[in-house]
């Protein structure tokens, strides 16, 4: 599939639905490693970090130093935490709330 294939958003929703049904942290981490390559896997860590850092304000610079992230991807982020109705700030509370 391409990024523009209708069927991203469908297979992205139901594996969405699908996660949210787990309870348990580690099959759906096993369940991740087993879906995604390890470059892949890194990445998505190196991201979630990434939005952990800057909700406790660390410094951009540093966070690419220490995630090895462009700073392209660090002000994308930021962006999208700035956001009114921020997606990430409702995951991060929900994160914080376990």
């Amino acid at each position: 599939m391409n990024i523009n294939d209708p069927r991203v958003e469908e297979q992205l929703g139901d594996l969405a639905q699908t996660l949210a049904k787990i309870s348990d942290p580690e099959l759906i981490a096993s369940f991740l490693h087993s879906l995604l390559t390890p470059a892949e896997t890194a990445d998505i860590a190196a991201r979630w970090a990434l939005v952990k850092a800057l909700r406790d304000k660390v410094p951009q610079r540093e966070i690419a130093k220490t995630l090895g992230l462009s700073l392209c991807k660090i002000t994308r982020g930021s962006r999208e935490l700035k956001k009114p109705d921020s997606t990430f700030i409702k995951i991060l509370a929900k994160a914080e709330s376990t």
